[in-house]
């Protein structure tokens, strides 16, 4: 299988210029690479109804193409339960009945990482174990060995973060988010992922599941993100901040997409153009202040 970049939207809403910003550097990153760019939808929590084909839409209007069918998460459950299956049965795995506030209640482990899950149903023995299953379904934990992690990525060079027993299947048997982009990008031959820098924090923990399965890690390029004018993540709420409604401001999709390659620091124009001048070392490393409409 040939090499492979991607761009993984959630069909939660429209796309923003953030995110419309980060599918082309990872468009440009996979071309100038001679890679391929697939498309995925990433569907197991946040779907709305219509969102996908306005956000296939969007990404289409500024210029970005991808090969072969667009996969979504929802199709591929087979695949997830069969990767848990093998670190179940290498005794990876364990039983989790723990709400949301036990977990926040618990004191944390000696040493561990702030935020860490506190090992509560980690060594339950038989008696507890049978007495949790008949008080309420269990999530699925990775028993890890290790407390951090270290990947390579692109911008930040080397980055460690925290790794505890975080969860794979969740209690209402929906696969959880770090397995199933492992699994995914694992399956598609996808070795270079490009996404915004809010998910590294989340990268070595699917790194080191990644070496568990015995996974190829991926490049990894965390792009810095489009911001407000008050530093804070761009979103919605910001005003006209998606192709239909910077539309009805007056500003067409060729002007957005020629503002968010202005931001890159290439020249206007269709995608062709400028990944003719693309140069990884020649791009922002901070976020970007979205200018408004």
């Amino acid at each position: 299988m040939t090499s492979a970049g991607r761009f993984a939207p959630s069909p939660s809403g429209e796309l923003h210029v953030g995110n419309l910003r980060t599918a082309i550097l990872a468009w440009l990153f996979a071309r100038s690479t001679g890679r391929r760019f697939l498309l995925r939808v990433e569907d197991l929590d946040r779907a709305r109804a219509g969102a996908e084909a306005v956000q296939l839409r969007d990404l289409a209007a500024i210029g970005v193409t991808w090969d072969g069918d667009v996969v979504r998460q929802t199709d591929r459950g087979n695949l997830y339960a069969k990767a848990i299956a093998r670190l179940e049965q290498a005794g990876l795995t364990y039983e989790c009945f723990c709400t949301r506030r036990e977990i926040q209640e618990a004191p944390s482990a000696p040493h561990a990482p702030q935020g860490a899950y506190p090992g509560i149903c980690r060594n339950l023995d038989r008696a507890e174990l049978e007495f949790k299953r008949s008080t309420r379904p269990a999530a699925i934990r990775l028993r890890v060995d290790v407390t951090e992690y270290t990947v390579q990525d692109v911008f930040r060079g080397e980055y460690t973060g925290a790794v505890d027993d975080f969860v794979l299947r969740r209690n209402d048997g929906v696969t959880a988010y770090n397995l199933a982009v492992v699994v995914d990008d694992a399956e598609q031959g996808i070795d270079q992922v490009v996404r915004g820098d809010d998910l590294l924090p989340s990268t070595p923990r699917q790194a080191y599941l990644a070496s568990l399965l015995n996974i190829p890690i991926p490049e990894y390029a965390h792009v810095p993100l489009v911001v407000n004018h008050a530093g804070a993540r761009l979103a919605k709420r910001d005003g006209a901040v998606t192709l239909a409604d910077l539309a009805q401001e007056g500003v067409p999709v060729e002007g957005v997409r020629d503002r968010l390659l202005a931001s890159l620091r290439l020249p206007a124009g269709n995608l062709d153009h400028a990944l003719g001048a693309f140069d990884p070392a020649g791009l922002p490393r901070e976020p970007w202040v979205w200018p408004g409409s």
